[in-house]
């Protein structure tokens, strides 16, 4: 992994916050035809945007989970093309909503890895933010054994952009591990978390740390997760969820494919933070 992190704080081409929106959150349990992934995923994001959504946020690995870790190898997409990059951009244009996929495998300087990368794109089909994900995840427990460092190539930028929905920070699953690296986005108004959880990991902390960071960042959290048995034998956590600022779950599903919907207030979150005004307290570096 780098030691050297970049902070890429950037303005998408569209302006203007709405006070209110509805959002969703899907969730699947993906397999390893990237077809039928894509297929499952259309058909949860229709279903969303039908209901008012306007923000849709897919899990970690929503377009593939391979028999074997590195099956992703195989799939694996240039910036700016691919099967599953113009998925994201034609679907998002179609149904007109900012569409966020959780995590597409790109090219690495590595031949033996790829990046973790969500990439997010906005009514017109534009991507508009991209984050490869920085924290790997490594487990030995039992019968979970995982190292992601052996496929995945670490990113070394924090990315929070701006959206009509108001300031959104990227982040993928272990890195809700990290409450330091939702620090360097600055004052965010929505975190996206897409994750893969194990059903142990998950039931020990994800529900924790989803509403720890939520509180934390006074921040509406959109959590998307694969949630089930999958084909490779794996299982996991599910339980995809969206935190409001105050670190209430507004809504959730413990397991299966479906969608999860809940509406962003600004208004609402302004109270919190004019109520209880933490993130101007903080003085750990400054006072």
């Amino acid at each position: 992994m780098s030691t050297s992190i970049n902070v890429e704080l950037t303005t998408s081409p569209s302006s203007g916050v709405d006070s209110k929106v509805r959002v969703a959150a899907v969730q699947m349990a993906s397999g390893p035809s990237v077809t039928a992934n894509l297929e499952e995923a259309f058909r949860l994001i229709e279903e969303a945007a039908t209901k008012g959504a306007q923000l849709v946020a897919l899990p970690e690995y929503f377009c593939i989970m391979g028999m074997k870790d590195t099956d992703k190898l195989a799939v694996r997409e240039n910036p700016g093309e691919g099967e599953v990059q113009n998925f994201l951009s034609e679907t998002a244009k179609r149904f007109g909503i900012w569409l966020a996929g959780g995590s597409v495998p790109l090219v690495s300087p590595l031949s033996n890895k790829v990046y973790n990368s969500c990439l997010v794109y906005d009514e017109q089909g534009r991507q508009v933010a991209r984050y490869d994900k920085i924290h790997l995840f490594g487990l030995s427990l039992g019968n979970e054994n995982f190292a992601e460092e052996r496929t995945i190539d670490a990113g070394n930028r924090v990315v929070a952009i701006d959206s009509p929905f108001g300031r959104m920070g990227l982040s993928i699953c272990y890195d809700l591990r990290f409450p330091e690296l939702y620090r360097m986005m600055g004052k965010v108004d929505i975190i996206l978390a897409p994750a893969a959880f194990t059903a142990i990991t998950g039931k020990a902390h994800w529900e924790t740390l989803i509403r720890a960071r939520a509180i934390e960042n006074q921040a509406y959290l959109i959590a998307p997760a694969q949630g089930g048995f999958h084909v490779n034998g794996r299982e996991t956590n599910g339980d995809s969820m969206i935190v409001d600022p105050w670190g209430v779950i507004i809504d959730r599903l413990p397991r299966g494919a479906g969608v999860v919907l809940a509406e962003i207030d600004r208004v609402y979150q302004s109270s919190v933070r004019a109520s209880l005004p933490a993130l101007e307290h903080r003085c750990l570096l400054a006072c």
